[in-house]
């Protein structure tokens, strides 16, 4: 494991990429996250697929980045690449018991 950062960034042409020097281990897990790589000399190449969406390339880049910190390594994720926040939504209802017989007044 080096103790350069991996960067997960977004290109100056939309296209999301890793720098950095990645080891088999980082590039499996950035194969999990979605992320397709190819072997350079002495190194790995790997970014996501095009045209996939903006919101689907950055759930996958959040994804790599939480799995490679939870794998000890140090990541610097894009701000761009970040999730929009979860809209609250208001709180459900809770159930009310059913009510009673009595108070419906049935006619046998």
């Amino acid at each position: 494991m080096s103790s350069d950062p991996i960067s997960i960034v977004r290109g100056p042409g939309g296209e999301v990429e890793v720098e950095g020097v990645l080891d088999a281990f980082a590039v499996g897990i950035l194969t999990h996250a979605g992320f397709v790589s190819w072997p350079t000399l002495g190194d790995s190449w790997a970014r996501l697929p095009f045209d996939m969406g903006r919101m689907w390339e950055n759930e996958r880049a959040s994804w790599a980045a939480d799995m490679l910190t939870a794998a000890r390594y140090q990541v610097d994720l894009d701000p761009s690449l970040r999730p929009a926040a979860a809209r609250r939504t208001k709180t459900a209802m809770t159930a009310q018991p059913p009510p009673s017989n009595a108070s419906r007044g049935h006619r046998r």
